[in-house]
């Protein structure tokens, strides 16, 4: 299996960064997982802004060398890890602005006859690792489940992403967040990865 992880956190410093490295960890104690890839949006200085003009048209961005080694990535990797937190109930600009230029027409789908398209990623699979600040239930309870309607069904199935799994741990800045005991299952998680 090869693994790509996607980071989308500003600061090293942070619970976030600690659940990246213990997934790091876990995947290098498990056979299954022979190659891994880590791309830290921040650090790499991602620009998330979308430009459309003359010389840049929405149409030709499967084809932008700008974003080809991202491009690249998603094409070398079995599995796909997202961690990021939730902020006003969604993943950060930041990660959208990768999802908006990287799952493009003619790379991650291709439009058809229909009512849908053609998903282009067939055969690959999602972990995405979430934290709050609020309740773990609260995007559940109080926005209809946004957050995995949007990840799961808008974004992944349309680009043929069919097995997508959820960590999303909450109250992640208080003392009852038991921050430790959920580092120790993403590692566990990891560690007994098969497919």
């Amino acid at each position: 299996m090869k693994m790509l992880i996607i980071y989308t956190y500003p600061n090293h410093s942070s619970l976030n960064y600690a659940f990246l490295q213990n997934v790091i960890k876990g995947s290098k104690k498990n056979p299954n997982i022979k190659e891994l890839q880590v791309l830290d949006l921040y650090d790499e200085g991602f620009n998330p802004l979308l430009v459309f003009n003359e010389q840049k048209r929405r149409r030709d961005m499967h084809t932008d060398p700008n974003i080809e080694k991202y491009r690249q990535q998603i094409t070398w990797a079995d599995k796909i890890v997202f961690i990021y937190p939730i902020w006003w109930g969604r993943p950060p600009a930041m990660l959208l602005g990768y999802i908006d230029q990287l799952f493009a027409s003619n790379f991650a789908y291709k439009d058809k006859k229909g009512l849908f398209p053609e998903g282009l990623l067939k055969g690959k699979s999602v972990i995405c690792i979430s934290t709050m600040k609020g309740p773990t239930h609260y995007p559940f309870l109080w926005l209809n489940n946004a957050h995995k309607i949007l990840m799961k069904r808008a974004l992944f199935n349309f680009v043929g992403i069919k097995k997508v799994k959820f960590f999303e741990f909450g109250n992640m800045e208080g003392p009852k967040g038991k921050q430790m005991k959920k580092l120790e299952k993403i590692y566990n998680y990891f560690k007994r990865l098969d497919h």
